[in-house]
């Protein structure tokens, strides 16, 4: 069948969504930067952090300085990225800036550990809308997208040791306290990136191995309505054919999987995996086997 042609309608929504969505993200990091770092001294990594920097020692606009300085890493993108990366993370950027300057004027709090922790989920929060919607606030991913390639090294390795310097230079122009409580709201902000693009919905993904499993099987189609997947494997030592059951549930429907898998065969081999997302439906009363 041909593919369905998607609508000027459609896609004119899809990118007002778009746009809407990356500078809600930027608005919110803009917030947390400046009601809550910057009166504190308190930096973020990356491009945005070098910014800080600056800003502080020069007192030029720091909005004006993540912009600018984010330009080069924006060339660099549009050759090995994309042009319309490069466009999503140009109208972030410049709506970081621009939330920014709007949000200039507010404190919200002197306490350096509430400035730190809530600085740091806001900004997780910020961030991590713009990286679902395609965008980027920081230019350093991108450079260590390059340099990985060149010289054979992770890009998480890149970016830490990129970082290390950075909160080096904090510590030498902010003094070492500041520098540490930087470090901190780096790490909380990374672990809220995280939640935003993974979700909060831990499911899990279960793998059995029994004797008995279409019994089980069927046992947690009637009682629980938990849709099931019959899959065929051979033993490594008994190199019998085995039947396994694969199904994806909640932490809640979980401890119900256990205790049907325990009843029916105490001695059923689970393998239990973390699952960040999931993509179509779950429909009660029904198997594929494969």
């Amino acid at each position: 069948m041909p593919e369905r042609k998607i609508s000027f309608k459609e896609m004119a929504m899809f990118l007002i969504n778009k746009l809407l969505f990356l500078a809600f993200g930027a608005f919110i990091a803009a917030f947390a930067l400046e009601c809550f770092l910057v009166p504190n001294n308190i930096i973020d990594g990356g491009v945005v952090g070098i910014s800080m920097i600056l800003s502080y020692i020069t007192k030029y606009n720091l909005g004006l300085l993540i912009l600018v300085l984010n330009i080069p890493f924006l060339c660099l993108a549009f050759t090995k990225m994309g042009k319309y990366f490069v466009f999503q993370t140009l109208y972030a950027v410049t709506m970081l800036a621009i939330g920014i300057n709007i949000f200039q004027s507010y404190h919200i709090t002197d306490d350096l550990l509430l400035a730190t922790v809530f600085g740091g989920i806001i900004l997780g929060t910020g961030v991590g809308i713009v990286l679902k919607n395609e965008g980027s606030l920081d230019g350093t991913e991108i450079m260590s997208l390059v340099l990985s390639k060149k010289f054979g090294l992770s890009v998480g390795e890149i970016i830490m040791a990129f970082n290390v310097i950075i909160y080096f230079c904090a510590g030498l122009v902010l003094g070492w306290n500041k520098a540490m409580y930087s470090v901190l709201t780096y790490f909380i902000a990374y672990r809220v990136i995280d939640i935003v693009l993974e979700g909060l919905n831990s499911s899990k993904s279960v793998r059995i191995i029994s004797d008995k499993a279409y019994e089980i099987g069927q046992e947690l189609i009637d009682k629980f309505e938990i849709s099931v997947t019959y899959l065929k494997g051979v033993g490594g030592y008994s190199k019998q054919e085995k039947t396994l059951i694969y199904c994806v549930v909640s932490r809640l429907e979980l401890t119900k999987v256990k205790e049907v898998v325990k009843e029916f065969d105490s001695k059923a081999f689970m393998s239990i995996v973390d699952v960040h997302e999931t993509y179509g439906s779950r429909m009660g009363k029904h198997i594929d086997k494969i």
